[in-house]
């Protein structure tokens, strides 16, 4: 097993300092409005110390806690690291026309090398789901390659469990086992941190820690396991997520589903898996130039679907059944052992009307339940 150091929360800064001084631009957790976002930060000292959230069915509630402060007693906010790897909107190709009549097409800036700091477990495991989307053999994106390339992950494994997290019903943890660079448990005085990779290694190294107490490390995975306890959602199993959702594609419950759902969309904005976008054009009012772009996109919108003249899922109802079908069962079937879902719970936070999708998976799936 990978050796265990103590980082003593007053040399937390350290941290930042050397991953700058190696040319990383850090990205760590703040409190932003009522929220807790990811964004550039130098300053560990501007970390979300003391703050804690409560989340329920379309509710999220961010406090600050009294006594033993610390950075990291919370479970997760609307943003994940999503945006930092697959841009929310970004130019994939930019043309300006001469004097002449030839187009000239400009190169793209070179990819910043970001090192996020403060990064949770369920979306470590969003980030290898999402490798599997753009760095497939056969269909690389450069640009999320780039960024993948350049990137240093310090996650830190959960000692709280919001009321909507359910990573260990989906497969996953509130403990990272790899995919990271540097791995941290928050103690009252410091952080039990160990390396995932060369890289991480490195960085460790030269901080010059020492190595973990077993006390630090017992009182550590006991704060992982309490996080693990507190989870009291959870789904039906692979096996009866397949047979519930495609048997029951007439099932009465999608359309008391409709009745609540808006389309917003936003529970595909902040899912850390959802990858659907579109391209769209850009044309100077000259006819000087034109930037093309990629922006995320929603299932829940029509023309999401829309298919030479004809909109697929024409309402909400089918928008809906394609997008929990499409994250429970058929991602499963295109990259076997990888879920289009790890359990963050973000999409019931934030969901307008508080649909809960553990409940809803539980209610289409009740029968194939039964007849096991």
């Amino acid at each position: 097993m990978e050796t265990q150091y103590f980082l003593p929360r007053i040399s937390l800064q350290q941290l930042f300092n050397v991953l700058e001084d190696r040319g990383y631009q850090c990205i760590a957790p703040g409190v932003r409005g009522d929220s807790i976002v990811y964004g550039p930060l130098r300053d560990s000292a501007k970390l979300p110390w003391g703050y804690s959230d409560k989340q329920r069915p379309g509710q999220y509630q961010l406090t600050k806690t009294g006594g033993d402060e610390r950075a990291f007693a919370w479970s997760n906010g609307p943003s994940s690291i999503k945006p930092f790897l697959f841009k929310q909107q970004e130019i994939l190709w930019r043309v300006n026309k001469a004097e002449n009549g030839r187009l000239h097409f400009q190169p793209e800036p070179a990819t910043t090398a970001q090192a996020l700091i403060g990064v949770r477990p369920c979306d470590i495991q969003a980030m290898l789901v999402q490798d599997k989307v753009f760095l497939n053999d056969n269909h690389i994106d450069p640009r999320y390659q780039g960024r993948r390339a350049n990137l240093f992950t310090v996650v830190v494994n959960c000692s709280y469990a919001s009321g909507n997290c359910f990573c260990v019903a989906a497969g996953y943890g509130p403990k990272a086992e790899h995919g990271f660079d540097v791995a941290m448990t928050e103690l009252h005085d410091g952080f039990v941190v160990r390396a995932g990779s060369d890289n991480g290694k490195s960085v460790l190294q030269s901080l010059d820690l020492k190595q973990a107490s077993p006390a630090h490390v017992a009182f550590a995975e006991e704060s992982i396991m309490q996080a693990k306890k507190d989870q009291q959602r959870d789904i039906p199993s692979p096996e009866n997520l397949r047979n519930g959702l495609l048997a029951q594609q007439y099932h009465p419950r999608w359309d008391h589903i409709a009745e609540r759902c808006t389309s917003c969309g936003t529970c595909t904005q902040v899912c850390p898996t959802c990858f659907c976008h579109k391209k769209v054009d850009f044309p100077a009012l000259d006819g000087s130039g034109a930037e093309h772009l990629r922006e995320w996109d929603s299932c829940f919108s029509e023309q999401h679907s829309y298919v030479h003249g004809n909109v697929v899922n024409k309402d909400k109802r089918s928008r809906y059944r394609q997008w929990l079908s499409h994250k429970f069962v058929h991602w499963l079937e295109q990259y076997a052992v990888i879920s289009g879902c790890v359990g963050c719970g973000r999409c019931i936070t934030w969901c307008p009307v508080g649909i809960d999708v553990t409940e809803e998976l539980h209610e289409l799936c009740s029968e194939s339940d039964n007849d096991r």
